[in-house]
């Protein structure tokens, strides 16, 4: 009884202090988006010194108010996204990177930087749906209510990139910077996988980015980047790449194999069972296969020991399924259970999932 007491008592006590992230919660998104705006983790890292950059240095550098940089220095030097640390002469500050603020550098390309990433996500497109969440949770299962992103913007998210070409853009780079740093972590897992495949397809391949890491680490593949018309027209020129425009819900290109990356999720089973079955049919029968990159969302929680990066890994992977709720009209992450179901619908004969040690994995599905 007086152990049930103190941990009742521990809770209340967490609880009382929890409650105030989702008071202030966005604070931390607002701050990292100014960093990343002013350019912070650059000035810092382009900084000729060796001592770490003064206050007076950095405001100077980003053109900021040193009184306003200052407060917002001081709250990301208390999330750990910089080091405040004492210089040489020990009578002043300067600040210094960390590996996390290094992942906020816009101009970085260089498989780590997921800064385009919050700058799509804090884009005011993508900001103003999360304030319908609570009506598509509530709508009945006919969809009485339009999903949060169609209720903001009267269009789906595809529908507004097609017409805002700077939306599109920021989609495109958003993706791209995550592709360069997932599918180096594919080409490594399922490198045996590729052996006498001579043409792969990227299914909604954005401006390319995938299948310009492929064909380096490939070289005897042929790519074709493969999304929507007004995608290709501003894709990339890329040697061993060529860009095709068309609709994966028509017909995908033949090839010997498909790869599609965090394209799925943004859809409902039936359209994604006719993605599938597209990707099915646009490879060979006997030697086809298809690599999708996606999250697979952990089932039976209670009955599993789970390591602490394995359990924050799956935070963002549920974080991401409260984004599909928000910004697509019928997208979800999938357990296991559910990508089964989808692909058997699709007509796929087996498949193989394999870890990557990231948000996503990579399922490959086999047509034989």
């Amino acid at each position: 009884m007086e152990e049930s007491k103190r941990n009742l008592v521990d809770e209340e006590a967490k609880a009382s202090l929890d409650i105030w992230r989702y008071v202030f919660g966005f604070a931390d998104i607002a701050a990292a988006k100014c960093a990343i705006d002013l350019k912070i983790p650059e000035a810092i890292e382009d900084h000729l010194s060796s001592q770490p950059m003064t206050l007076a240095e950095l405001s100077s550098k980003v053109s900021a108010s040193p009184s306003h940089l200052r407060r917002i220095m001081r709250f990301l030097v208390h999330q750990g996204i910089f080091k405040e640390v004492p210089i040489k002469d020990g009578l002043t500050t300067g600040y210094t990177n960390t590996p996390l603020s290094r992942r906020m550098m816009i101009t970085k390309r260089d498989g780590k930087s997921l800064a385009p990433f919050v700058l799509f996500e804090t884009s005011r497109e993508m900001l103003a749906p999360w304030l319908r969440l609570s009506s598509v949770v509530s709508s009945p299962a006919n969809g009485a209510h339009p999903p949060p992103f169609d209720a903001v913007h009267n269009k789906n998210v595809w529908a507004l990139a097609e017409d805002n070409p700077c939306f599109s853009e920021m989609i495109n780079e958003s993706m791209a910077c995550d592709t360069r740093r997932v599918v180096p972590r594919v080409a490594r897992a399922c490198h045996d996988l590729f052996d006498g495949v001579a043409t792969v397809v990227d299914v909604g391949g954005g401006n390319g980015e995938a299948m310009g890491i492929f064909v380096k680490e490939f070289p005897w593949i042929k790519g074709f980047n493969f999304d929507l018309p007004h995608v290709i027209d501003v894709a990339q020129v890329l040697g061993g790449v060529e860009n095709v425009g068309g609709d994966m819900f028509d017909s995908i290109p033949k090839c010997d194999a498909v790869f599609i990356k965090w394209v799925l999720h943004d859809w409902g089973d039936k359209d994604c069972i006719k993605i599938l079955n597209n990707c099915k049919e646009a490879v060979p029968a006997n030697i086809g296969k298809v690599f999708i990159v996606e999250s697979v969302i952990r089932e039976n929680k209670k009955t599993m020991i789970v390591e602490e990066r394995d359990e924050q890994l799956e935070h963002v992977r549920l974080m991401l399924d409260m984004v599909m709720m928000a910004h697509t009209s019928t997208g979800k992450e999938r357990t296991l259970k559910e990508w089964d179901f989808v692909l058997n619908e699709a007509g796929f004969a087996r498949y193989e999932v394999r870890d990557i040690d990231d948000v996503q994995c990579v399922i490959i599905a086999y047509r034989s």
